[in-house]
Order: structure tokens, then C-alpha cells, then sequence
């Protein structure tokens, strides 16, 4: 049986999810690393605000990390030297090549970098010359069926320095249906001797430990399965040290979902909250009693004030 402690744990970095708040909610219920929703490094280069907004990191974190995404070694290097090198609160950078957005895709970014191991051979090269932090790399089996070259694209990352290798078992094609492949995940860890964290279909500590048996693993990042669940993480500690874990209530949900509307008030303007917060709700209380009717009414209201009256009334149901 392999050996499933000492396995890290890591919260992928999700688009329009892990902002400040929820990484520092992750970090609580346990996540050794967190990274930031990626950064373009053509906006990096060009100062824009909204990227300064993505790669903040509040002083209440302690495992947060940044990843970037971009095309051009040079715009890599020098959004590198200029905006990641001097965030000292940071250990880890990650590039992406496995973004499957057909926007990042058109512009030859993301998963669409594994069409060229000549210009991954050049971009890893940059990235570890450019920094002392260490650097992985997160891509995907391939683009599709018939060019899955996952291994070819891992030896190009170990040969060139990088760090750790971060493999989403599915091709870009699939973007994030059917079912994540871990036998590529295996396979990835046989050829390689850095190490290759896993990803793809972890929703529960079962899948965790399937995963990391499957595959080897020398970690799990989670992704979709710690939307509205960030207490997987601590599920799967707490299933590391003991053998098994006490779910979390309902009502812990509720106060969950308050802490963290708190926390993310403290960091952007109340309107903003109350928009992203609403995809947030329907993640957390998805699968409980009158969970669609709730949601529905979150999604009417415009204050912090209206949505917990109606979050403590639905905690008095659900205690009822």
C-alpha cells in the first residue's frame, strides 16, 4: 500500500474563486500551499491594476502563492524580476500550461504551450534563471487524444531545473468533463525523478487516497472539489492522523459562509463582495434542505445586512 502521509496538499488556483479570503479559509482547514487566480505577465509588464489586484497577498497568509501564465520568455523574465522576485511573503511560482480557455488557447498561452516543447524548453529555462523561488510547472495530458505528450513536456521541465511538476490528468480538448486520467498521472511519476503532485476528480478523501495509491503522487492539489468545501482539506488530515474524520455541520457551513463574506469584505468594496459571493453560497450549501430556494433568494438581494438575516434564518431551519 502506498504511503499517504507526508503527501502535500494544495489548492489550485482558480479564476474568479481563489481570492484572498478563501485562501486564507483553505490555510485554516490545512492547505500546505494556496496559489492566486494566474497572472498574465504582458499585464504585469504594463503595471495593470487589475494584476496588482491578483497577486496581492494579505499578511494573514502563510502558504500563498502566485502563478503566471504568458507566452514570451522575455516578458516572462521580466514580469518575474520585477514583480514576483520582490514579493518575499511568497516560496513558490507557478506557470501555467494547462489552462483550457479558448481565449488563453487562441493566444497560443495556457495548454496551447504544449503544441511547442521548443518554446517550453525556452520558457522553463527563463523561468528558473530568473528567480530563486521555486518553480513548477502545471499542465495538462496533452491537447487532445492524438498529441498527449505529458511526458515529453515533464522531462523538459526536470531536465531544465524546475522544481516540481503539477499534472491535471485530462487533455485540453476535454477541458473538464469525463474523467481525469491518473494513469497519465502514474505514468508522469515513473518517468520523472522531481516531484509530480496530482489533480483532477478529488472531491472527497476517498479520491485522495485512490489518487495518491493510483498514482504515487508526492501530492494532491485540490481544484473544483474545494469549491464550497474547503473543509476537504481538513477531512484529509484529519483521516491522516486518526484514520478517520468528523464531518462538518450545517450550521458550520452557515458560519463559514459569514466568515468568509467577513473576511472578504476587508479586502475589496461591499458591492463586489456581494456579486462573487453569490457563486460562493450555492458552492457551500449545495446538496442541503432547500438549497436551490435559498440560493435563489441570495442571488435577489444587495447588502451584507439582507443575506445574513437570511443566512441566520436558514442555520435556525437547518438546527431546527
Amino acid at each position: 500500500m502506498t504511503e499517504l502521509k507526508n503527501k502535500e496538499l494544495m489548492l489550485a488556483p482558480l479564476a474568479g474563486v481563489t481570492d484572498v479570503a478563501f485562501r486564507i479559509i483553505c490555510e485554516k482547514y490545512g492547505a500546505d500551499k494556496t496559489f492566486t487566480e494566474m497572472a498574465s505577465v504582458n499585464a504585469m509588464v504594463y503595471d495593470n491594476r487589475q494584476t496588482d489586484e491578483i497577486l496581492f497577498i494579505s499578511e494573514k497568509e502563510k502558504h500563498a502563492n502566485v502563478q503566471i501564465f504568458g507566452r514570451d520568455p522575455e516578458k516572462i523574465e521580466m514580469a518575474i524580476k520585477d514583480k514576483i522576485n520582490p514579493l518575499e511573503n511568497i516560496t513558490d511560482l507557478s506557470f501555467n500550461m494547462g489552462c483550457p480557455a479558448p481565449k488563453i488557447f487562441k493566444n497560443g498561452e495556457g495548454s496551447a504551450l504544449m503544441k511547442e516543447p521548443d518554446l517550453v524548453d525556452k520558457i522553463t529555462k527563463t523561468l528558473v534563471k530568473s528567480t530563486n523561488k521555486k518553480i513548477n510547472v502545471k499542465f495538462r495530458s496533452g491537447v487532445d487524444e492524438s498529441l498527449k505528450n505529458y511526458i515529453e513536456i515533464g522531462k523538459i521541465c526536470e531536465d531544465n531545473g524546475v522544481d516540481y511538476v503539477i499534472l491535471h490528468g485530462r487533455t485540453r480538448e476535454q477541458h473538464y468533463s469525463g474523467i481525469a486520467n491518473w494513469d497519465d498521472i502514474k505514468k508522469l511519476k515513473e518517468a520523472l525523478t522531481i516531484p509530480v503532485i496530482a489533480n483532477g476528480d478529488v472531491f472527497t478523501v476517498d479520491d485522495f487516497k485512490n489518487i495518491i495509491e493510483k498514482t504515487n503522487a508526492d501530492g494532491v492539489m485540490l481544484a473544483r472539489g474545494a469549491m464550497g468545501n474547503p473543509f476537504l482539506f481538513k477531512y484529509i488530515k484529519e483521516y491522516l492522523e486518526t484514520g478517520d474524520y468528523t464531518p462538518i455541520t450545517p450550521s458550520e457551513i452557515i458560519d463559514q459562509i459569514r466568515e468568509q463574506y467577513d473576511l472578504s469584505l476587508e479586502f475589496k468594496d461591499q458591492r463586489l463582495v456581494v456579486n462573487q459571493m453569490r457563486k460562493h453560497v450555492g458552492w457551500y450549501i449545495k446538496g442541503l434542505p432547500d438549497s436551490s430556494k435559498v440560493r435563489d433568494e441570495v442571488n435577489k438581494l444587495k447588502t451584507k445586512e439582507e443575506i445574513f438575516d437570511l443566512l441566520d434564518e436558514y442555520k435556525n431551519v437547518l438546527e431546527g
